[in-house]
């Protein structure tokens, strides 16, 4: 009650039409928009992928198709790939590992070097792929592929500083070292929500140890992936180090390849926890090294102590970025009862000032959603929670009127346990409240769900700080803070969001086996 007053008395609650009447006249204009223009028109690859150094389509010569989620208007098509090509490109791959394995570090941290500063020169052009494969607003495609490019700079950094270890034996004479070594071959399977620093974030560490990859691309967005691998090409990545191919309707034949190939020693995967568990089960018929990045359920905790602005501020972030489209952004936010009225009021304040649309529009801050199974899943969440007693404060509607892939950013309050929000990840703009007491009981919630990637709280208490982020199960936890994503910090989950870690000095080591190599007869004393 105390909540609804507060909200009624600054600010009339947001209704269907707020979030449409200022895009109305772009609403209209978006189903006819034209084409965007690339600066370089080469970095747009239809019917081919890269292989081998090569642009080459299906062995089929079939294709799929690939629509703007804005307007749903054709951008254009990729090959549709078979498991029969996906060997071609691994056997490309497994030639090409036999020597680029030999390259010393210097060598390697040159080309990603090279790759790094084309990334950077064609930077807009790769933006506008995002923007309109993706439909994230411009300003974010960009963030996008600055984040992208610098996994590429900070692995030219660690490539020549690849270090095994000196070990002292336990047995007089023997001398025991380790030796860092590529794996081999990769699989690097990739989503559609960050087309092109998902394949970064594994390209780097593979190149810079030595390894070889084939990436499969998301079938929503194949178009960055494949301006990435023009510009590899560019860079001198020697032919078969890389190669990049499409599928859409063949992604699971191409999957099952890759996992099930000897010739692939390693499997990177980013996507749901259900898909994970299925490659994984593939790949134990070849005992592979395995990287999973798979879905979350973020708790975003506020406590009384907080500093009220800063935790909406982070929630913004956390929770609206891509539109509620990441696995790290904010799924339940939990806010202590003392701070809850003036959190909810701020936040639904903040929530009020988006503007949706096509993400090319000037001033845009959020675009649609991928496709229209995206749009369900947030429209049954919201219903949901709706029909359990919660109280949609803000949005909580489809934008028809700007296309079938729209949907309102939306402020819910009054959530509980029991709500489907609480134990789905609902990847979407939705942002529902839910009201705790004790700290105690907030951690237990948050702990209480399959997964666990990332964890967000906000308190100036330094023992709580400390004492809440332990006892957080999580592999990343944000203090005061709603972005924790940087390549220099190691990126990955615990229970059911996967294992392994991406960034970082850790990351690399995903991409390297250990070999110890021990030297007997070596405690003899100096000849005279």
């Amino acid at each position: 009650m105390l909540l609804q007053k507060a909200l009624t008395s600054t600010a009339r609650i947001a209704t269907r039409s707020q979030f449409r009447s200022p895009l109305t006249s772009f609403s209209r204009l978006s189903s006819t928009m034209a084409a965007p223009k690339l600066r370089d028109p080469s970095l747009f690859k239809q019917n081919v992928c890269y292989v081998n150094g090569e642009w080459i389509p299906a062995k089929s010569g079939k294709t799929f198709e690939v629509h703007d989620p804005a307007t749903e208007q054709l951008i254009g098509t990729c090959p549709e790939f078979t498991a029969e090509d996906t060997r071609l490109a691994i056997s490309h791959a497994e030639t090409a590992f036999e020597s680029f394995r030999h390259k010393t570090g210097r060598e390697r941290s040159k080309l990603l070097r090279k790759w790094y500063d084309l990334v950077v020169e064609n930077a807009d052009d790769l933006a506008t792929l995002i923007t309109w494969e993706n439909g994230k607003p411009t300003a974010d495609a960009k963030g996008e592929v600055t984040y992208a490019a610098n996994f590429f700079e900070w692995f030219s950094e660690e490539a020549p500083r690849i270090y095994g270890d000196t070990i002292p034996s336990s047995i007089p004479g023997n001398r025991v070292i380790t030796i860092k070594e590529p794996v081999g071959v990769c699989g690097l399977i990739t989503p559609w929500n960050f087309p092109a620093a998902m394949i970064t974030r594994k390209i780097g560490p593979a190149l810079a140890v030595g390894c070889s990859v084939v990436v499969k691309a998301p079938g929503e967005t194949p178009f960055t992936p494949l301006a990435l691998a023009e510009l590899a090409h560019r860079a001198g990545v020697p032919p078969g180090v890389v190669n990049v191919i499409t599928a859409s309707e063949n992604t699971p034949q191409v999957g099952e390849e890759l996992t099930t190939n000897p010739t692939v020693r390693k499997i990177s995967f980013t996507g749901s926890t259900p898909v994970g568990k299925l490659l994984m089960k593939q790949c134990s018929t070849t005992l592979k090294k395995l990287s999973l990045e798979l879905g979350g359920n973020a708790p975003f905790i506020v406590f009384d102590d907080a500093d009220v602005d800063l935790a909406v501020a982070g929630a913004i972030a956390s929770k609206f970025r891509s539109s509620g489209q990441t696995c790290v952004c904010a799924n339940r936010i939990f806010v202590q009862k003392g701070v809850y009225d003036e959190f909810a009021q701020k936040f639904a304040a903040k929530v009020r000032e988006f503007k949706v649309g096509n993400g090319f529009e000037s001033g845009i801050t959020h675009g649609p959603l991928i496709h229209h199974r995206a749009i369900s899943k947030v429209e049954e969440h919201v219903r949901d929670a709706e029909e359990k007693g919660a109280k949609v404060l803000l949005g909580g509607h489809k934008l028809p009127d700007l296309g079938p892939n729209f949907y309102q950013p939306t402020v819910i309050s009054g959530m509980k346990v029991d709500m489907a929000m609480a134990s789905e990840e609902t990847f979407g703009p939705v942002a529902g409240l839910f009201p705790f007491e004790t700290e105690e009981e907030v951690v237990k919630i948050a702990n209480n769900t399959t997964v666990g990637l990332a964890g967000y709280f906000f308190s100036r208490d330094l023992e709580r700080v400390h004492r809440v982020a332990e006892h957080l199960e999580v592999g990343m936890v944000g203090v005061n803070t709603g972005l924790i994503s940087d390549p220099a910090s190691p990126f990955g989950g615990v229970k059911e969001s996967g294992f392994g870690r991406e960034g970082s000095l850790y990351g690399i080591g995903e991409y390297q086996v250990t070999k110890m190599v021990t030297y007997g007869g070596m405690g003899k004393k100096l000849q005279s």
